[in-house]
């Protein structure tokens, strides 16, 4: 699994951990900031400290995504958000290369708002893996949990994001809402008319992500042949 510097992957990764199988951790750094890479290499230090099934692999990517920047259309590099998800599928290729190699599985480090509330996730990038640990717990249930498990301190300090842009930018800076906000939209099933300005606005924002990306959280649409049809091809 990768290790991005943030709760979710330092959380999954600590899990993996306490099950006693090998566990491979990958920092894969793509122009990343400081304090993401620091992060992800404390968090990758203290567990391989703590335990003897895991060990770790840094494959840095950045000269690689340098070399896609410069095929691509000029149009693809001045669409930030492509080039963003394309940082995620880079990673996703890494990732299974090494579990193949490996024999292991693929972990993903998505949590419950981000993969069934608002799609925060790429597709075919960090939403491509093979199983999901902690994707039915809330933010809010993995940063406590985190805490319990002994998850460093810097880790649970800073600022969730997903590690692909630049300007080291948040989740809540681009989703425009925290995520206990989001948790309070994900369960809400009421009026309106007695909510606030801002949870108006916040249940909004949720509605409209998750409508937008439904095409991420349910299977691939199937062109279904009658069987009338199919018989004719015989």
């Amino acid at each position: 699994m990768g290790i991005s510097g943030g709760v979710d992957s330092a959380l999954t990764a600590s899990l993996c951990a306490k099950t006693g199988h090998k566990v491979l951790l990958l920092n894969l750094p793509i122009r990343q900031t400081h304090s993401e890479f620091s992060r992800a290499c404390l968090q990758i230090a203290d567990l391989e400290e703590k335990y003897m099934n895991v060990s770790s692999i840094q494959l840095p990517l950045t000269t690689v995504f340098d070399e896609f920047t410069k095929v691509v259309p000029e149009s693809v590099q001045q669409d930030f958000l492509a080039m963003a998800n394309s940082r995620s599928r880079l990673r996703m290729t890494a990732l299974y290369a090494v579990a193949q190699a490996n024999g292991c599985l693929v972990v993903g480090t998505g949590n419950k708002i981000e993969d069934f509330g608002i799609g925060f996730f790429t597709k075919y990038g960090d939403g491509g893996v093979d199983i999901s640990p902690i994707a039915d717990l809330t933010k809010t249930e993995v940063f406590k949990l985190a805490k319990e498990i002994g998850v460093i301190q810097e880790i649970l300090n800073a600022k969730p994001t997903d590690g692909l842009w630049e300007d080291g930018r948040s989740d809540e800076d681009q989703i425009g809402a925290s995520y206990p906000e989001l948790e309070w939209a994900m369960e809400y099933d009421g009026e309106t008319t007695n909510l606030s300005v801002r949870q108006v606005e916040v249940l909004g924002i949720y509605k409209k992500l998750n409508a937008l990306n439904q095409h991420k959280m349910k299977p691939i649409p199937v062109c279904n042949i009658p069987v009338s049809m199919k018989s004719e091809l015989k």
